[in-house]
């Protein structure tokens, strides 16, 4: 007993060890990033160290280092199974491209596929959970065989990232080694056009951080690079690198999952329409119908995801030729006695047959749930708590008499008791 409890105890930080990844900071050009590759993988950590690779936007860089290095060298990709195609095939125009004879596919552990995510719609509603399950826990097993790994990351991505150094000792006494720390986003894209590296087939149609296709979305111009990943969440990284500053983003709270959808409350990738917003470049936005009608031909040229309010006033014919456009279709309920939302939101689902998302916002209150629902409403913005209860326990009115049926299933309060009955053995 007393051997097994010296051969499982945890590592002990070593002081003078830590104090040597200090010195080793101190020894290189801020963009010699081949150098600080050469010094991990041929003198400090030898043949006890891997690469960890995205195959996104910008891993060319690293990858034609490790190329000039040893193109032997372990070089893992994450297969999350969640995947663009694009990067997939990325992957492969790198190998080929660069050399690269070890380029090795982790998957998630089916057996934690099936027990957390059977629906593969864990991103959607714990999206720390899912990378987990995908990203963490694979290559937490596989990484544990080495006395240290390489990554990809740079200071500029993040905040949290924006002191990291070329070198890190991790809590578990390994070594975390970033090659390319100082580079900056010119810095990145002028090296890949000196040396002529295939871009990523994604970053032309404006993909410039990419992840798994569900949490990645396009960047406008002027943004952010990182900001198209896990849009509209409380969340900048998977999970993977929590160890260099003692934590990740804090999980998306519960009173910021606004939207229900699909039996759960979930963070809303789209925001409100404001003040100052330009209709040609705004992205996941709900524009206003007016503001979508005076500028129409900016909106439709726009190539971000975007969505459309309606207003009790507005009118859903004007709107009828462009309803494809929007991935989201807003109805605002201002008030609980303004019921002109329910007569537009019939008419967009039986009349135009609109495919897309349509959600109420605005006074959304438990008694008007059910009647959302039959008029084709799909999710709800909801802020009252105790909508936001009788939601998440499944405990809402159900509407049985009907004045103003709706399809052809429903049969309005007045109709002859035997045609009443008849109509409903039709229906059972």
């Amino acid at each position: 007993m007393a051997l097994n409890s010296v051969a499982f105890a945890p590592p002990r930080p070593d002081k003078l060890r830590a104090l040597g990844i200090m010195a080793l900071n101190g020894m290189f050009d801020e963009m010699d990033g081949v150098a600080v590759l050469r010094q991990a993988t041929t003198d400090l950590l030898k043949d006890d160290v891997a690469i960890v690779s995205s195959f996104g936007a910008d891993s060319s860089v690293l990858l034609h280092m490790v190329a000039q290095v040893d193109p032997t060298l372990p070089v893992y990709f994450l297969e999350t199974g969640k995947h663009f195609a694009e990067t997939l095939d990325y992957v492969r125009t790198l190998e080929a491209h660069l050399g690269l004879t070890n380029v090795r596919w982790l998957r998630p552990d089916p057996k934690d596929i099936a027990r957390f995510d059977p629906k593969g719609d864990l991103w959607e509603t714990d999206p720390d959970s899912c990378c987990h399950i995908r990203k963490t826990e694979p290559l937490d097993a596989e990484i544990a065989q080495y006395a240290g790994w390489v990554t990809g990351r740079k200071r500029y991505q993040t905040k949290e990232r924006g002191v990291l150094p070329h070198f890190e000792l991790t809590s578990d006494d390994r070594i975390k080694v970033n090659p390319l720390a100082y580079f900056g986003d010119a810095d990145v894209n002028a090296y890949k056009t000196k040396h002529g590296l295939p871009e990523h087939p994604l970053f032309a149609k404006g993909y410039r951080s990419i992840g798994c296709a569900p949490c990645t979305t396009i960047v406008a111009e002027g943004e952010d690079p990182r900001a198209g990943r896990w849009r509209g969440l409380n969340k900048k990284e998977c999970g993977i690198h929590f160890d260099f500053n003692g934590a990740i983003a804090k999980p998306v709270a519960a009173e910021d999952k606004t939207l229900f959808k699909d039996g759960a409350f979930i963070a809303d990738p789209f925001r409100a329409w404001a003040e100052g917003d330009d209709p040609a470049t705004v992205r996941y936005t709900h524009i206003p119908a007016k503001v979508y009608l005076e500028n129409r031909d900016a909106v439709l040229a726009n190539p971000h995801p975007n969505g459309l309010l309606i207003a009790p006033a507005d009118k859903v014919e004007t709107l009828a030729n462009d309803l494809g456009r929007f991935a989201s279709i807003a109805i605002s309920f201002p008030a609980f006695g303004d019921g002109r939302g329910y007569s537009s939101a019939r008419l967009l689902v039986e009349r135009y047959k609109y495919q897309g998302e349509l959600r109420a916002v605005g006074d959304v209150l438990m008694d008007q749930v059910p009647l959302m629902r039959r008029c084709g409403i799909e999710a709800f913005v909801v802020t009252h708590q105790a909508t936001r209860k009788a939601l998440e326990s499944g405990q809402l009115t159900t509407v049985n008499l009907f004045y103003q049926p709706v399809g052809v299933t429903e049969v309005p309060v007045g109709t002859r008791p035997f045609l009443r009955r008849a109509a409903e053995t039709e229906t059972a």
